[in-house]
């Protein structure tokens, strides 16, 4: 078995696109190919991985600029020279990373093996751990310098880091569940309490997704995610998401008849996980992918625009097709979790022939060094704004998962007939060959129902993994819907935290945005991006799949299409979570392109500040102003008042959004204010 799942770890996150060796890494490269090392052994909390991605990119790209006389660092702006410019950013940027990395990794669960490694890569590049100065003239005192200004700026930005990430008691203002837990391993769902809210699971011998022993009873991983400080994303209301599409659908209630729809989608797929049934389908780019945005109504593109030929069929089992991609995409046991998964993918990017390293496609070409550092300062900006974003919906709306609708709605009967058994208006509709009513005849032996109960509602689905995972398959049967699980293993079932929106579908998104906003075009190098999955060897939980399957992309948003999709064919998510993922995570991506390139221009000084004055009865104004990350602004009135405010952390003002509110009274109530932006105070 460990061999196996060695093999499905090397295999995991590679999307081939015809990469050639490479013989010499950026030292931004190194020090990213260390914090997905340790990912890989770490617990699974994608929030928390997204922002030390975020938050190393910063580190790096700041150390970057510091020797860079155009681009603006994002925390630290100081400005230095050098006579060896590339030994000197090299030394600065390790110095940043591999502070960072050891202060974020020195209470994880993987410390030993991380810190170890931390500790033999500084020495492979021949620099001394034990060198703490932070005199700036140095590259090391530089790098030392930038990561303390990093990790000051940070520490308090609403994550709870100094608390290993725990949310605050309920007490206090931290989450607490609306429903009891749902045991899985007892059937149906009988403790819910409102079925259109989040519904933690009780799993006997759970294992989170990185297989490291959880808790049996699941607790909301992160939380506290609707206030944590993110880098593009604008609010004025610090209690409200970030971007707010409006409340999920309900079962009776809000968008009711997609609610239905969604649920019949999941168990459609749940119903067809089967490699046996003869069932095939074209997954070439030619006719698969090209969605618009929030729908699935691509249908492929007829010519690859690099080599000007038709892409190719590609005719596989659709069972096969379902089962690898809830896999490839779930970034279970030994990954890099989504936020992670999109880092090496734009590694294998940056390491094809194909890829010419012009930022945004235009202008010279850079260096590897600088490519990477602003390609992974922006790729882990969305990705960080992305987990605000969707963590924030989560905590807000508080959306269940599929296991306690498809139980809830089962145990309750049908919803279509009023005339028939077990009708209830919050049960399921019957749709033949999927959803129906055990009748006398469908019951007897030989009818499709045999042996269930008559009169209760069974559906065609996959009924849990097999007994031998290595040697057999599980096929979909009629079942009832009382012991329904998802395509996942039985210790695991579905992630830890709410299910509206698909935090896949918005990390996923966010990241195709900005790899085709900075390589210059939507496309993989070469017109194509592939993963093959080995025939029965690639699954974990079952065996399969029966042939070799290659999964195919033109572009970097069918991929991220693909990976939402996925979590329906896995049964953790409804279509509304993914589409209406993939619409946060647009906006996200595109946020943070337009942002990140005035840092790389040093244009951010220009960007222009909303102000409003809102006079009050008692004389008093409130002067109200945008603001940007960790710069100074001065705000001057006609009575010559001179105000100096820091977007910091340490302002509770600016802590957990982006709007500077300030009361001014008495003399100085003036009706003429100005506000400036500089780089110090």
């Amino acid at each position: 078995m460990s061999s196996r799942r060695l093999c499905w770890f090397l295999l995991s996150s590679t999307i081939l696109i015809e990469s050639a060796a490479v013989a010499s890494q950026s030292t931004a490269r190194v020090w990213d190919e260390q914090i997905l090392a340790g990912i890989r052994i770490d617990k699974p909390n994608p929030p928390v991985h997204g922002r030390n991605l975020f938050h190393l990119s910063v580190a790096m790209y700041d150390a970057w600029a510091a020797y860079d006389p155009v681009a603006i660092g994002y925390l630290f702006r100081e400005k230095h020279t050098a006579t060896n410019l590339a030994a000197a950013r090299s030394e600065a940027i390790s110095y940043a990373a591999y502070r960072l990395l050891r202060e974020r990794y020195a209470l994880s669960v993987g410390a030993s093996n991380t810190l170890a490694s931390l500790d033999a890569q500084m020495v492979a590049l021949g620099y001394d751990t034990n060198n703490l100065s932070t005199d700036t003239s140095t590259p090391a005192g530089l790098g030392n310098a930038v990561y303390s200004a990093v990790s000051s700026f940070f520490l308090n930005d609403g994550s709870f880091q100094t608390n290993n990430y725990q949310d605050l008691p309920a007490s206090l203002g931290g989450y607490s569940p609306v429903n009891p837990p749902l045991p899985t391993g007892l059937p149906g769902d009988q403790f819910v309490t409102d079925v259109n809210s989040w519904q933690p699971l009780a799993i006997t011998n759970a294992f989170d997704q990185h297989n490291y022993p959880a808790s049996v009873v699941q607790v909301f991983v992160g939380s506290q995610w609707l206030g944590v400080r993110p880098f593009a994303l604008e609010r004025s209301n610090p209690t409200k998401p970030w971007i707010d599409p409006g409340v999920h659908p309900h079962l009776n209630g809000v968008n009711a008849a997609r609610f239905l729809n969604d649920v019949i989608d999941v168990l459609q797929k749940s119903g067809e996980l089967d490699p046996d049934d003869g069932v095939t389908i074209d997954i070439s780019p030619g006719v698969f992918g090209n969605n618009t945005l929030g729908t699935n109504d691509g249908h492929g593109r007829p010519l690859n625009p690099v080599t000007g030929l038709p892409y190719a069929s590609n005719v596989v089992s659709r069972g096969d097709f379902g089962r690898v991609l809830a896999e490839f995409w779930a970034d279970g046991p030994n990954s890099e979790t989504p936020p992670g998964h999109w880092n090496v993918i734009a590694n294998q990017v940056a390491d094809n022939p194909n890829t010419v390293k012009r930022i945004g496609g235009l202008g010279p070409v850079v260096d590897d060094l600088e490519w990477d550092v602003k390609v992974y300062f922006a790729l882990n900006a969305a990705v960080h704004d992305a987990a605000c974003a969707a963590w924030g919906l989560k905590r807000y709306y508080n959306g269940g998962r599929p296991i306690e609708y498809i139980r809830y709605m089962g145990g309750k009967g049908q919803s279509s007939d009023p005339t028939s058994p077990s009708f209830s208006a919050d049960g399921l509709p019957l749709t033949p060959g999927l959803v129906e009513l055990v009748t006398t005849n469908t019951a007897a032996p030989g009818g499709p129902h045999a042996g269930l109960p008559i009169g209760r509602v069974v559906i065609y689905a996959w009924p849990g993994p097999p007994t031998n995972t290595l040697t057999q398959h599980s096929a979909p049967k009629w079942m009832l819907t009382d012991y329904w699980m998802p395509y996942q293993k039985a210790s695991f079932v579905t992630p830890s935290f709410p299910g509206y929106i698909s935090g896949h579908s918005t990390f996923s998104r966010a990241a195709a945005e900005v790899l085709a906003a900075i390589t210059g075009s939507p496309f993989f190098p070469g017109g194509m991006g592939t993963f093959t999955a080995p025939s029965n060897s690639f699954l974990k939980f079952e065996n399969g799949p029966s042939q070799t399957l290659q999964l195919q992309w033109a572009t970097y948003f069918d991929a991220s299409d693909q990976a939402g999709i996925s979590r329906l064919w896995g049964g953790i998510h409804v279509s509304a979570d993914d589409l209406t993922g993939r619409m946060i995570g647009s906006q996200c991506g595109q946020n943070v392109w337009a942002l990140v390139r005035t840092y790389f221009d040093g244009s951010v000084l220009n960007t222009p500040l909303t102000m409003a004055v809102h006079p009050s009865l008692n004389g008093t104004n409130v002067v109200q102003f945008n603001t940007l990350r960790g710069f100074y602004y001065h705000l001057q009135s006609t009575a010559d008042l001179t105000q100096k405010f820091a977007d910091d952390p340490g302002s509770a003002t600016l802590a957990l959004n982006s709007f500077l509110s300030i009361s001014i009274s008495g003399a100085q109530a003036q009706t003429f204010y100005r506000v400036r932006c500089s780089l110090t105070p």
